[in-house]
């Protein structure tokens, strides 16, 4: 049977973290650039530490205003970008070091994920920000994304693994991206549809799309938003309705993939 890491986004000073923290095996912390950052993500890590969520970093275009959702890729020089994400995950290192834990992955943050499945410069200035820190904390980070995405094929040149990534509260287009959140129907806010969704994603390796077809849709973790409408209790859910299906649950560093 599959094994599935649960991971949700947080430290974004939105939502339920402490009910999300005590559902999820990984956890995605806010490193500042979107929301989040200094003692709302030290506090995030520490209450990760106290459960044994395996901590990422959630890097963003430095965007508050727009919550990290509007893309700004042309402000910024690779190099630039590179330096600015760097820092974003350095200091979710620091955090974790400060709480007993380590860093395990990094995952993009709204914009700046999807351009990073579809823009060769900016996939690159992502990996090697990761690749930096890696290096500089000396430990072997994973990068989540979307299967079959510019960033995957420039993490597999490098020396970063990659790990795909499905949400279990947005829907999906027919070519495998997800439905803009100005669209109606792009977020699941129904709890037996993202149930469903992520039963199908787990066990079938596919997903109904927005327009009826079906798609296969490779995922080794599944990620629920934390500022999505009830979101511990839709984690809670799709957690239980795994277990009882015989997938087991764990962080992906518990694995050896």
């Amino acid at each position: 049977m599959p094994i599935i890491d649960l991971n949700a986004d947080v430290g974004e000073e939105c939502g339920n973290d402490a009910a999300l923290l005590d559902v999820v095996t990984s956890a995605n912390v806010a490193a500042g650039g979107h929301a989040g950052g200094d003692q709302v993500l030290r506090s995030t890590v520490e209450q990760c530490a106290r459960r044994d969520v395996a901590v990422g970093a959630h890097p963003s275009y430095p965007d508050r205003a727009n919550f990290g959702r509007v893309s700004i890729k042309d402000e910024y020089e690779v190099t630039h970008l590179t330096d600015v994400l760097r820092h974003q995950i350095r200091a979710v290192a620091a955090a974790c070091s400060v709480a007993g834990t380590s860093l395990t992955h990094v995952k993009a943050h709204g914009a700046l994920y999807h351009d990073a499945t579809n823009d060769d410069a900016i996939a690159e200035s992502f990996i090697a920000a990761v690749t930096k820190v890696s290096t500089e904390i000396e430990v072997d980070l994973y990068v989540t994304g979307t299967a079959g995405s510019r960033l995957q094929d420039v993490a597999e040149a490098s020396t970063i693994r990659f790990v795909a990534e499905a949400f279990v509260d947005r829907a999906y287009n027919a070519d495998g991206t997800l439905v803009p959140r100005s669209q109606a129907g792009a977020v699941h806010d129904d709890l037996p549809v993202a149930v469903s969704q992520a039963l199908s994603i787990a066990l079938n390796g596919q997903v109904d799309t927005i327009d009826g077809t079906v798609i296969d849709l490779a995922a080794r973790t599944l990620c629920v938003h934390g500022d999505s409408p009830e979101a511990a209790a839709m984690a809670g859910a799709v957690r239980t309705e795994l277990i009882a299906r015989g997938v087991t649950i764990t962080p992906i560093a518990d694995v050896d993939t």
